[in-house]
């Protein structure tokens, strides 16, 4: 297609040399702050769901008790229980990297440790406030 001084043939499109492909997982190795930020981004779609959950919740408990018992009897489940705890979780991990993420827009802790340690703070701090939360919220129940 292309003559000797490198021009196409009429009616023919140019050569062009292939186009690199961006890095994807397969090239990469999974690091904590590649984690975090997908975990951030998770979350964020998880609490879309969690505040519809929020939303049908104040609805029914506006129509009284016989209108909220059946989802109370579901949020006190184990498995709505598992879902409080998740939605809570997805907000305090999300908040604590929106944080973080602010502090990368004033141009500090974008160096790799300070990343990466970061990253582990926010996954354990989250972690750990979601179990008092849960664990402060059984207690209250039976109070």
């Amino acid at each position: 297609m292309v003559n000797q001084a490198g021009a196409s043939k009429p009616g023919t499109a140019p050569r062009v040399a292939p186009r690199p492909l961006s890095p994807h997982l397969q090239v990469w190795g999974w690091t904590v702050t590649m984690a975090s930020s997908i975990t951030h981004r998770a979350t964020g779609v998880a609490l879309y769901a969690g505040t519809l959950l929020l939303a049908l919740w104040a609805i029914l408990l506006a129509q009284g008790p016989a209108g909220f018992k059946p989802l109370g009897d579901f949020l006190t489940s184990p498995f709505g229980l598992f879902i409080l705890a998740g939605y809570t979780w997805a907000l305090l991990q999300h908040l604590m990297g929106g944080i973080k993420h602010l502090f990368w827009d004033s141009g500090r802790g974008l160096d790799y440790q300070t990343a990466k340690t970061t990253a582990w703070v926010i996954y354990g701090a989250s972690l750990a406030l979601t179990a008092i939360i849960v664990f402060a919220g059984l207690a209250a129940r039976g109070a």
